[in-house]
């Protein structure tokens, strides 16, 4: 069937007025799915269906059904789920303890969410670009023709969005992990402040820098799914003002090479973009973003995440050192160890950044970065290893300096390159700032338009 809804919020209206059910939506979703495109490790259609009936008989015995009740979700194949084989983009099955309901899956069991399945990551979460070599890179669906990477790491994340088998894409972002995907398939990601939700049952990372969240097909729908799971009540959430929902929003493009280093076509479509914006009474100001690529640097070579990744195979899965595909072990060698003086020193001045933050804003309330930088280039482009670390240095630029300096992120689709391909803008608030960055995002949503599927 065609549903007759597009949003999240439509979606929540209609399943508890019975206009349509949780089986009806769940069968949309299975239809939906394309095997080609390879967002999924894991999906089996009588488990979608079993919890499709349990959520539409929520729907019908409770007089307030939760809020996600119904609701199609794909989740990313490092957040443990009970019973449910978890690989983290390895070649191996993880031990039983990864087997476990993460906090956020069971957060959304208990909404009576529809798991549809576990979507495909880069081994470890340990790369921007998306690609993993034990199990196929998925198909970035906005080319049909030519097989370009999806970004990463929640690689398969944006393909299920876009194909129509989930509504909501369970991801984690450390250095980019949620916003590459969303911006290179045209979808909306969400980078919650680190520490807002816990990570407790996810594969880790970086215990520093690792964020739990999702990408979904809209701003709109971003903030439903925030406020379903951190409020509760997302219609409630929608209605509340946190102070970004009116007035004067004052947005700063930086001075920095993440802005010069773009590519020529993405830039032109983004600063229509802002145009629109200040069209619509946005106000431009002009900051420093000095802060940002020395950020942006830092990150890369800081080695905290890759020190951390490290560590938990030494300490929980050290027989896996010598499956990992040369795209990760190559770039995890020699990192410093956790008792490690460069290690402290490492924490201790990325704190010291994060300090600083406010010379990056200069009165701002938003910074506006480039989602990527480039086209999502074809996978066979990357088969050998010093291309393939090019691009992936090029992925995490924009992103991973707002994850160094400890600020949340918004990326939502405003337009097409050159090649027909995505392009994302990134909005970039103060930590713990989520719900104001929502809003704002919300509001730029209305004036640019959401995303066609």
């Amino acid at each position: 069937m065609d549903l007759p809804v597009r949003t999240l919020p439509e979606l929540h209206d209609a399943l508890r007025a019975r206009r349509v059910s949780a089986a009806e939506v769940a069968e949309e979703a299975l239809a939906a799915h394309r095997r080609e495109w390879n967002a999924y490790i894991r999906l089996e259609p009588d488990e979608v269906r079993a919890a499709a009936a349990r959520a539409d008989r929520m729907l019908a015995e409770l007089d307030e059904p939760p809020p996600l009740c119904g609701v199609p979700v794909s989740v990313k194949d490092l957040y443990g789920m009970d019973g449910v084989p978890t690989m983290a983009g390895t070649s191996r099955v993880l031990p039983d303890a990864w087997s476990r309901d993460a906090w956020l899956v069971r957060r959304l069991r208990e909404q009576g969410a529809v798991f549809t399945g576990k979507t495909h990551t880069v081994e470890l979460a340990f790369g921007g670009v998306g690609m993993n070599p034990h199990h196929g890179t998925p198909w970035n669906p906005r080319d049909r023709a030519v097989h370009r990477i999806p970004g990463g790491s929640s690689a398969g994340a944006g393909v299920s969005l876009v194909e129509g088998s989930a509504w909501v894409a369970l991801g984690t972002d450390t250095g980019g992990s949620i916003r590459i995907p969303a911006s290179m398939t045209g979808t909306v990601g969400h980078k919650t402040t680190q520490g807002r939700w816990p990570t407790d049952g996810v594969v880790p990372l970086s215990s520093t820098l690792d964020t739990v969240g999702a990408l979904t097909r809209s701003v709109e729908d971003a903030a439903f799914f925030f406020g379903a799971v951190g409020w509760g009540d997302p219609v409630g959430f929608l209605a509340k003002d946190f102070g970004g929902a009116t007035g004067e929003v004052r947005f700063a493009r930086p001075d920095c090479a993440l802005w010069r280093d773009c590519q020529p076509d993405l830039v032109a479509v983004l600063e229509d973009a802002l145009t629109a914006l200040e069209g619509a009474g946005w106000t431009p100001m002009e900051t420093d973003g000095t802060l940002l690529d020395e950020a942006a640097d830092f990150y890369l070579a800081s080695g905290i995440a890759a020190a951390e990744c490290s560590a938990f195979l030494d300490r929980e899965l050290p027989e896996w050192w010598e499956l990992l595909d040369p795209t990760v072990s190559s770039r995890l060698q020699g990192a410093p160890s956790l008792d490690s003086q460069a290690y402290r020193q490492a924490r201790v001045e990325r704190e010291r950044r994060a300090g600083q933050v406010e010379t990056a804003f200069g009165g701002a309330d938003l910074l506006v970065l480039p989602g990527h930088l480039v086209t999502p280039p074809p996978v066979a482009e990357l088969a050998e290893l010093a291309r393939y670390k090019e691009v992936n240095r090029a992925t995490l630029l924009p992103t991973c300096c707002g994850s160094a300096l400890g600020l949340c992120g918004l990326t939502l689709p405003v337009g097409t390159d050159a090649a027909g391909m995505p392009v994302g803008l990134q909005l970039v608030a103060r930590s713990r700032a989520d719900e104001r960055l929502l809003e704002w995002g919300r509001r730029a949503e209305a004036v640019l338009g959401r995303p066609t599927s």
